[in-house]
């Protein structure tokens, strides 16, 4: 039997527009491409609860193996929003469902509010680029879900938001200075969902063509001196990215192989597939 996911991207049509013309992949194409990657044999589809309100074929999530859900601009509090509302509503069926999940980023805060938690603008504003110093905590360091991930690394990051009250059955497994709740396992009805706030699906060029694509918000914020200097450090991870290995960039840019390398950068996923998906499709 065929092991299938379900994809959900849940940007808008404009946003999507956006990363096209700046040369970035989709959100869906991100995670389907790091889907296949561990599990070749996978079968997917995609849903954009943006443009369809109804689900692929009108499914629920008991059809899927697994759910996935990718990153996203869209606000979880903003509840008034449909796309919001739905998405929310289909994470809680999933729980319900017993369908297990991962998601990174929004994902995250998608699990954390269908559970009954709380998500509310992060007082520090944007956590962008590099997440540094991201630590296991004590139940971090026992999860399966990071088993082999090093107890301090950084990640790929875009976000404004962050979990500020777990919801029950929810347990933090990592955390930085800048946002508390940066890897989280959330138990509620029959399900398990294993999220992180930060982005292991990208890689050094789709971080740089997200950095463009956000230059306008960027550059207010202070995050470059100005359009040059932006523009010098996107061709810096454009560089490094064609040429990993080179230490002038990797030592300017204070980036590693938990940052570079695909085996490290993605482990939580690889981890999810083979210590939930796996086992639970091989028991079925």
């Amino acid at each position: 039997m065929p092991i299938r996911f379900l994809i959900i991207d849940g940007y808008a049509k404009a946003s999507r527009d956006d990363f096209d013309l700046v040369g970035m992949k989709h959100a869906a194409r991100l995670y389907a491409e790091m889907l296949k990657r561990w599990l070749p044999e996978a079968e997917y589809v995609f849903w954009f609860p943006t443009d369809d309100p109804t689900p692929p074929d009108a499914q629920g999530p008991e059809h899927y193996a697994g759910i996935l859900w990718t990153g996203c601009n869209l606000t979880v509090y903003h509840r008034d929003n449909p796309s919001v509302a739905r998405q929310i509503e289909f994470a809680a069926r999933s729980f319900d469902a017993g369908t297990p999940a991962f998601g990174s980023c929004w994902g995250l805060q998608v699990a954390a509010a269908a559970a009954g938690g709380t998500v509310s603008a992060n007082p520090r504003g944007r956590e962008m680029g590099i997440a540094r110093k991201i630590q296991l905590t004590p139940e971090g360091r026992k999860h399966p879900m990071l088993e082999g991930k090093p107890p301090v690394f950084t990640g790929f990051i875009s976000h404004l938001d962050e979990v500020t009250q777990l919801p029950p059955g929810a347990v933090v497994l990592a955390t930085n200075d800048f946002t508390h709740v940066q890897a989280l396992e959330v138990r509620h009805g029959n399900g398990t969902f294993w999220a992180v706030q930060y982005h292991p699906e990208y890689d050094l060029h789709e971080m740089a063509r997200l950095i463009t694509a956000r230059a306008q918000k960027l550059l207010p914020e202070g995050f470059f001196a100005g359009p040059e200097d932006l523009a010098g450090y996107v061709e810096k991870l454009e560089a490094l990215n064609r040429e990993p290995d080179r230490k002038d960039l990797r030592w300017q840019l204070d980036i590693d192989d938990d940052v570079l390398s695909d085996e490290v950068r993605q482990l939580e996923f690889r981890n999810w597939i083979n210590k939930v998906v796996l086992p639970r499709a091989a028991g079925a």
